[in-house]
């Protein structure tokens, strides 16, 4: 009993840390990650195109599958996401593992640092 309470312990120390560390991730880093693995699919500025993957201008407050100009999958518009920093580091994380079915094909940010800089370079570049 008292190693499962220690785990639990641990379990959720582990989560506040991942919690905390996406609320102050940093933005110039996240840049960074941006441009070395979203870059090549996503565009940041308001009107820009939708590539291989939807432009992201605005997306912190938009429910997922909502974007215009982007074809987005059955799974992304049925998901029922709302984007905020916590739906935006989790679907980043593993996207397949949170939207089955997502026309997404990037494996995730494995990183809970990078991930939570991205998720700051994200919600400052996309206002």
């Amino acid at each position: 009993m008292k190693n499962w309470i220690g785990a639990a312990s641990v379990l959720v120390v582990g989560l506040s840390v991942t919690a905390a560390s996406a609320q102050s991730g940093n933005a110039a880093r996240g840049q960074r990650v941006f441009n070395t693995q979203c870059k090549a699919c996503h565009t940041l500025e308001k009107d820009g195109a939708s590539t291989a993957g939807p432009n992201l201008y605005g997306v912190f407050g938009r429910k997922a599958g909502a974007g215009a100009g982007y074809e987005f999958s059955d799974a992304m518009k049925n998901s029922g996401i709302v984007w905020d920093d916590a739906t935006m580091a989790d679907y980043n994380r593993d996207p397949k593992g949170k939207v089955p079915g997502t026309k997404m094909v990037f494996n995730g940010v494995k990183n809970a640092g990078q991930l939570a800089d991205l998720v700051a370079y994200l919600k400052e570049a996309t206002k």
